[in-house]
């Protein structure tokens, strides 16, 4: 089984999405940012190294706050949210974009109306869901 790893940084009624590169079935489309898990890699270790390469950002990582289940070219899949914390925002000082030819930070309201990679939109309820109880 693949697993994969999402991360959600949500601050001021928003949350972080970065577009991927035009390559591959879902090039070109919007994401919570993340990657897949390494051999002997757990959880924060694989997101932080992910950002690390992707942002060139470090994050802090907190709990896991959703999990979904899918199917890859007939291969079953795993992918996990967890609620982190980028040091920067992005703005004030720009991530350096190695995976992906955009970033911004969006309401959360708003994702169903973008062109989201389908694994993360099986996530999107439960997050959803925590920020509207004010989880998170």
């Amino acid at each position: 089984m693949s697993v994969s790893v999402a991360c959600i940084d949500y601050r001021k009624g928003k949350v972080f999405i970065a577009k991927r590169v035009n390559k591959g079935a879902m090039g070109g489309r919007w994401e919570f940012p993340g990657g897949k898990l390494e051999e002997g890699e757990d959880f924060a270790a694989a997101i932080k190294r992910e950002i690390r390469e992707e942002f060139n950002v470090d994050v802090s990582v907190g709990e896991r706050i959703a999990e979904a289940d899918f199917e890859h070219n007939g291969k079953k899949c795993k992918v996990y949210a967890f609620f982190v914390t980028f040091a920067g925002d992005g703005i004030a000082k720009p991530f350096v974009l190695t995976e992906h030819t955009e970033y911004k930070w969006c309401n959360i309201k708003d994702i169903p109306s973008l062109n989201f990679v389908d694994s993360d939109i099986l996530l999107y309820k439960q997050i959803i869901s925590k920020i509207d109880s004010g989880e998170l």
